[in-house]
Order: structure tokens, then sequence, then C-alpha cells
């Protein structure tokens, strides 16, 4: 389906936005017009237009502040300022600020289309390249999903690595997967590994290859993911888990583009794009040593965070019914829908395990439903079930050892060197277990030793 780019028209003289409009739709482009810059932002909030053709001059808020606030709102959002009073200086402050570009009224035909089909193509967003399924798997209507999405179209042509950071569950492989399908790389391949679900050998062994003898088992040569991966993209997902020491040699291979297998004198060159994720806070995780700076500016040359889908509430009707339609077609075609009450229920919901949680709780209750509408009391009892599911195994262990580590620092009373005895771990590792978990030592000792008070002892 292609895609017909959106113009946003703003302008105070109603009869130059009619004319300006009717001028636009002649060349197909579909126009949404706002009389003032408070309008035009109130536009923005329902949906992101390709590019926004604003007056200079108006009263309350000028095209100059109405940029200003749309670059704040959506930053790479194309906005060209028109004006009948232009002036050379005007233009090159205005371009100076990042305005896209600056016309005089009367407004030239050629010149307005040409200026429209710059800024298109700049950001990827023509008619001729308006192919819409790079995006097909995120099903959202929210407006702060929609501007992450434009950002990811105009990131991908540009071939950079990118962290998706975000909560478990919100959907950071399918946006990685939405940037590789939308990047020039899509017909190559597209490779994913969890760095937090496999041991430090394995994992090495898994990214950057082996050769035969390389360790005990090594009875073949074995080629890693960078090779598998090469001309297209490898997705690090949980990339806060990878261990120091393969931190240091990710590093070398995104800084040499060359890999060298475990056990291997020869390098091999690698054309990868590397897209990265991770639920962890990475700058506290730089504080506590447990990540390297270095690395970090590598991966995170562009930052996409995925809110938690209570901050996209709207989006939860949408993504049960699409859910739903799935898993009736796999299972139980009679199936066709909630009723009002339970979907007012699942948009309700504080949805802690984000989107793999609504999906299962829709898969439950496909399951478990015996009429073609499901109830309230259904969609009720499949979120208690969820409450009190298994977790996942990484969401165990971060669990245990927050356990393990609040057990032995109230047994040895915040005394940091008999608790890292007790562990089993140096003072230096203890200490970045407990910034990992946000643990401070001197909540723990008797209230007469704490800093606040004089020891008597």
């Amino acid at each position: 389906m292609k895609h017909v780019a959106n113009i946003l028209l703003v302008d105070d003289d109603t009869s130059l936005l009619k004319l300006l409009g009717m001028r636009l739709e002649s060349r197909n482009f579909q126009v949404t017009t706002a009389r003032s810059g408070a309008e035009a932002l109130a536009c923005l909030e329902k949906q992101r237009p390709d590019v926004v053709l604003s007056d200079l001059y108006m009263d309350e808020m000028d095209g100059l502040e109405l940029f200003h606030e749309i670059q704040r709102r959506t930053p790479g959002l194309p906005v060209i300022i028109l004006t009948a009073h232009g002036s050379i200086s005007e233009a090159v402050s205005a371009t100076r600020r990042g305005v896209f570009s600056f016309l005089t009224k009367p407004i030239d035909r050629d010149e307005l289309f040409g200026a429209i089909d710059e800024a298109l193509a700049q950001t990827g967003s023509g008619q001729a390249q308006g192919d819409e399924s790079w995006r097909g798997e995120i099903i959202t209507r929210s407006p702060e999903m929609e501007r992450l999405l434009e950002q990811a179209r105009m990131v991908a042509t540009a071939d950079v690595s990118v962290l998706v950071s975000g909560p478990s569950g919100s959907g950071k492989e399918l946006m990685a997967r939405a940037i590789h399908r939308a990047s020039h790389r899509a017909d190559k391949p597209f490779v994913a590994i969890n760095c937090g679900a496999l041991p430090e050998q394995l994992l090495e062994s898994e990214l950057f290859g082996h050769a035969r003898g390389a360790f005990t088992g090594a009875i073949s040569q074995h080629e890693g993911l960078f090779q598998a991966a090469s001309g297209g993209s490898l997705f690090l997902d949980e990339i806060g888990d990878m261990p120091l020491s393969l931190q240091v040699k990710l590093l070398r291979v995104l800084q040499e583009h060359q890999v060298r297998p475990l056990g291997s004198t020869t390098s091999i060159p690698v054309d990868v794009r590397v897209i990265s994720a991770t639920h962890r806070d990475l700058d506290r995780a730089m504080e506590d040593g447990s990540f390297r700076e270095d690395l970090y500016y590598r991966l995170n040359v562009v930052n996409l965070r995925l809110p938690p889908l209570k901050e996209r509430a709207e989006d939860v009707p949408l993504l049960a019914k699409h859910l739903l339609d799935q898993a009736a077609r796999r299972h139980k075609p009679s199936v066709k829908g909630f009723s009002p009450e339970a979907l007012n229920l699942l948009a309700a919901s504080a949805w802690p395990g984000n989107v793999r949680q609504l999906v299962n709780v829709v898969e439950q209750c496909v399951a478990l439903t015996s009429t073609p509408i499901i109830p309230e009391a259904l969609v009720s009892q499949a979120l208690v079930a969820e409450e009190n599911a298994l977790p996942s195994f990484s969401d165990a262990r971060a669990g245990f050892e927050r356990s393990y580590l609040v057990k032995v620092l109230k047994i040895t009373e915040g005394n940091v060197t008999q608790a890292a005895r007790i562990a089993g771990r140096n003072r230096t590792d203890f200490y970045k277990l407990l910034g990992r978990h946000d643990l401070e030592p001197g909540e723990f000792k008797p209230a007469a030793s704490r800093p606040s008070a004089v020891d008597s002892r």
C-alpha cells in the first residue's frame, strides 16, 4: 500500500488556507488545516504529518515559535515557513534554527512542490517510498509510538548503530526488525541473540565463532552470528547483561569491522549493522563499572525508548483485537471479539509485563472462552492467573539476587566486607551487585551506628 503524504497547513488567513489546501490536494497530498499555532499542535497530537507548512506572522504564536514547539515534541519533522514579508536575513535566521525551507508569498507552485518533495525525500516519507510493510508488526495509534516509528524510519536509512531501550515485553525486538526492514539491508539476514541467556564462553562462540579445537567439545569450525548476519543486521538483545570481557571484544569488532573467531589467529571482515536493546539503566551500569562507557557510545548513536504499555493505553483495545484475531485463527475461529466491559477492563489494567503480558492474557481468554464474545469475568480471571504465573528466568534470577542481597545485608547489619565474604564475592563485585539492585548498605546498619547518629561505642 502506497503512503499518501500528509501535509499540515497552518495560516490565520482562511482564504489563503483554502487556496493552498486546494493546490496541495490537486497534487494528491492529504491536507490537514489549522488556523493557529495552538490548533496545529492539537492536530499534531491526533496524527503526525509528514511535513508542516506554516505562515510566519500569526497572532499569539508565530511560525518560528510553532516550529520550536514542533521540534520539541516531534524532532526531525520538517517545517516549511511561508511569509509575505520575506527577507534574506529572516530566511538565513530561520534555516539556521533548523527550519527546512523558507518561501516568500505569493508562493510559486513549482517552488512549493519542490520544497515539499525535498522534505519528503529527506525523511523517507515520499509517496514513491511509501510502502508501510516495514512497520506492519507494530500495531499502534499512540502519538508517542508514531513519533518513534518516524524516527526509526529516518534512522534506518542512516545505517548507524541504534540502542532500543524500554521495559521487558514492550516490543524492542519488533522495533529492531522494523528498522532492519526499512533499511537498505532488508534483503539480507536479520539475526537476533539474547546476551543474557547464554554462559560467557557459549555467548562468545555464538557471536564471534570458533576454530576447531578452540575448547573442549569444539570438534569443528563454527561460524559466528556476525558472519551469519553479514550484509544485514545483528540484534543484541539485553546487551546490558553481556560480561565485561566480551564487551571488550565486541567493541573491537565495531571499531575494526573485523571478527576473530575463538581460537583463531585470522580476522574476518564483516559488514553488519548492530541494533541492541536493554531494559537496564546503562547509565547506572556505567557508573558501577559493569558496562563500558566506550562501548555504550558506540552502540548508542541513536536511542529509541519504547514506552511501557500503560503509557499508551489507547493502544490496548487495538492490540487486544489484533491479538484475538490471530489467536482465534490458530485455535478457535468461533471467537469473534471482547465484550465492551472486557475491553474496558483490559484498557484500565496496569500491564507490568507490557505487550508480552497482553499476548498471554488474550491467548488464555481465547483458549478458555465458551462463547464467541469474551466476557469481562474471563478477562479478570486471566489477569489474576497472569499475576500468579511463573516469571521469566531473567526476572526470577533478578528477584532471587535482590532477596539474597537483602538477606546477607540484614545478617551482617550492613557490613559490606562480611556480606561479600558470605556471598563469595570481592567487595568491588559486591558493590556492583548492590548498585544494580538499588540497595544501600547503610540502610541495614543498626540505628545507633548510622552516620546521622552518635556512635556511643
